[in-house]
């Protein structure tokens, strides 16, 4: 006859191991990071009234087209806003999910934004320095704490 005594750890119960995905504890920039994706359909919406503006009331702007950075007419500035503020507001809509490339696209587009307000700012100084400024805010939220959104979602 053989003992069941001599098995050691047999019948045991191993307590479960946390899972290396999931983070112990959730933090508060969770609530940055769902922010910077509401900031981001925001700046999308302002980049789209921005471009509409350009292209059906281009006198609307002061400067003169040789007063910007890139020297272009309005009505391509227009297209360029509009564009971008489409593709800025899907990549917040993206960045919802949680997942990695929709935060690689996000910064990538929040730069992007960034970039263009600047070119930009000599029409429009105060617009332009309050998106960039939102855009700044994006950008540190997703690279600083971004990992935070992958691991609850």
């Amino acid at each position: 006859m053989s003992s069941t005594s001599s098995t050691s750890g047999l019948g045991t119960k191993v307590p479960p191991q946390p899972s290396r995905n999931l983070p112990t504890q959730t933090t508060g920039w969770v609530g940055w990071i769902i922010f910077a994706a509401v900031m981001m359909m925001m700046i999308g919406g302002l980049h789209v009234i921005e471009g509409l503006v350009a292209l059906f009331k281009d006198t609307y702007y002061l400067v003169a087209k040789s007063g910007l950075v890139v020297s272009v007419d309005y009505t391509a500035w227009g297209w360029v806003h509009l564009i971008l503020g489409v593709v800025v507001a899907g990549a917040g809509f993206a960045l919802l999910s949680g997942r990695m490339w929709a935060r690689i696209v996000a910064v990538t587009v929040a730069a992007v934004s960034l970039i263009a307000n600047f070119v930009f700012i000599a029409s429009y100084p105060v617009w332009s320095t309050t998106i960039i400024a939102f855009d700044v805010l994006v950008i540190y939220a997703l690279t600083v704490h971004g990992r935070e959104m992958t691991d609850t979602a």
